[in-house]
């Protein structure tokens, strides 16, 4: 309830007239807090290493709530999300996280720049550590628009 402080409304008994208007300042206070909120949460949802992946043509499927991301970054460090691991460590410290279930999906994003043998090395420590349920993470590219073989150059068609 609000009251006016006005001259025009005096009463005899001196009571302050009420005020018949919306006050919204506790409402901008309470958004303005939310916005703040949603600002400072959202960059920390996602995972932020510079990796350039690949395209791939394939189906997106469906992401789960809480991914687990293992990451190879151009200089070839790993990462658990945006934590960087030794590769020792690498699966100490998946079975160290919360959800430590070896039936979970591992995200492995590998830069483009990463050999395949250093690919695979991850791999190997992963499936030896118990973990074989991976799916490879690359970049939606458009279907049809697929890489071209080494051979394939514009004056030498594709076979």
């Amino acid at each position: 309830m609000a009251v006016s402080l006005s001259d025009t409304d005096l009463d005899d008994d001196n009571d302050f007239a009420e005020s018949h208007e919306i006050n919204v300042t506790p409402f901008i206070d309470v958004i303005l807090v939310l916005l703040i909120i949603f600002m400072v949460a959202a960059p920390l949802s996602t995972v932020d290493l510079p990796i350039d992946l690949p395209t791939s043509t394939a189906t997106p499927q469906k992401k789960p709530d809480k991914p687990t991301y293992v990451s190879i970054k151009p200089d070839l460090a790993v990462a658990i999300g945006e934590t960087l691991v030794k590769r020792v460590d690498l699966v100490r410290s998946l079975d160290a996280m919360a959800d430590a279930s070896k039936d979970r999906f591992i995200f492995l994003r590998a830069d483009r720049a990463v050999p395949y043998g250093e690919l695979m090395d991850v791999l190997e420590l992963l499936r030896a550590g118990g973990y074989s349920r991976i799916k490879l993470v690359a970049l939606e590219g458009v279907p049809g628009n697929a890489a071209a073989p080494d051979n394939a150059a514009p004056g030498n068609p594709k076979p």
